[in-house]
């Protein structure tokens, strides 16, 4: 999972970014500090795997992992190359989904690019620099098509919608806005449009508000356009998360039952990604590894063995699977193959999240 953290200057990026990955971006109190994009890979909490590998004795445990990119804050005029943003804007169309951090606290210690906080506004510029962006990409392809399409009338549908797409961005809409069949979907996929991708909104709130139920009319904004939307929306205070990165497992603990939180943003943020891009976790143990794998909900075993190696996709047989719970709940393979738990599995099984997984295969 790749998540592209985009935002104006001076909302947070850099600091949350710093904080869940512990990277040490550069996070300085003007506009443009991040010039290339900033990489960093984060395990995904999942206590499953912990209690695997005390049941199977594993050597060591593999989470899932996160990729997040930080790059440069975006200014109006992005996508025509103001502040460098067409450049980083860029950096970000191989991420499958987008992470817009939105400044949701006042500080006059911090200049706001726009000279006031208003999330509504800055909501608004940092997406009709995506829709500008992928309007010159649109028309590029266009320009493209149009001529091959003269020769090859197999071409058309794809061209027809190129101009749809091209008429969407143009209204100032979202590519995801559009409706889509399967094929087209799948088309569009390829060019990697920005405005066609998940989004997910992060109201970066005041240290003051951490542990309160109700949100702030900042936080409001955001969380109101998220479900307009459909996207996702979580409340982060960076400045917090920062604190929160420097401590140890019982120093973190103990912050956060005094913040009066039962998890760290980290974990909210992580969790809202694999539910905006449709993710479960399947596992596997054993005295060698406990080990979570991520896959689309939806997947065949399969393709799900192959996520592990080629060749177990290729020579696929059976896998042999029991659920998570339910192998808890017998506290052993042994217990849980005697109660009819355990079970056989063939090519047209869907994967479920938590399901325990040997795949048998022969190539």
């Amino acid at each position: 999972m790749k998540l592209g953290i985009v935002g104006l200057p001076n909302v947070g990026k850099s600091t949350l970014f710093n904080a869940i990955t512990a990277a040490g971006a550069d996070a300085s109190n003007y506009p443009f500090c991040t010039i290339e994009p900033n990489v960093g890979v984060v395990e995904v909490p999942d206590p499953r795997l912990k209690v695997l590998s005390d049941m199977f004795h594993s050597v060591k445990i593999t989470p899932a992992v996160v990729e997040f990119y930080d790059i440069a804050g975006l200014v109006r005029g992005a996508s025509k190359g103001e502040g460098l943003g067409n450049k980083f804007l860029a950096n970000i169309r191989e991420a499958s989904a987008i992470v817009q951090v939105v400044r949701c606290f006042e500080n006059p210690n911090i200049v706001h690019v726009d000279g006031s906080v208003n999330p509504a506004r800055d909501i608004e510029t940092i997406e009709l620099e995506l829709i500008l962006s992928d309007l010159e990409m649109v028309e590029r392809n266009l320009a493209r098509l149009e001529k091959l399409a003269k020769a090859d009338k197999k071409l058309a549908p794809n061209l027809e919608l190129l101009r749809r797409t091209k008429e969407t961005l143009e209204a100032g809409k979202l590519v995801r806005t559009l409706e889509l069949n399967n094929e087209e979907k799948q088309y569009l996929r390829g060019l990697n449009l920005l405005s066609d991708k998940p989004m997910l909104y992060v109201a970066n709130i005041a240290e003051d508000e951490i542990g309160t139920t109700a949100l702030s009319e900042y936080a409001q904004v955001v969380c109101d356009h998220a479900k307009a939307e459909g996207a996702e929306f979580v409340t982060i205070c960076a400045q917090i998360e920062a604190e929160i990165a420097e401590l140890d497992a019982a120093e973190k603990a103990e912050y956060l039952q005094a913040l009066g939180l039962k998890e760290a943003g980290l974990d909210r943020l992580i969790s809202a990604g694999y539910r905006l891009l449709g993710l479960i976790s399947f596992l596997t143990a054993g005295e060698k590894e406990s080990r979570a794998w991520p896959i689309r909900g939806g997947t065949l075993a399969p393709q799900a063995a192959g996520t592990i190696h080629s060749d177990f996709e290729r020579g696929f047989i059976r896998a042999q699977i029991v659920g998570y719970d339910d192998l808890i709940a017998c506290g052993s393979i042994a217990e849980a193959k005697a109660k009819g738990l355990l079970r056989l599995e063939g090519k047209e099984y869907v994967m479920q999240d938590g399901d325990v997984v040997e795949f048998r295969f022969n190539v």
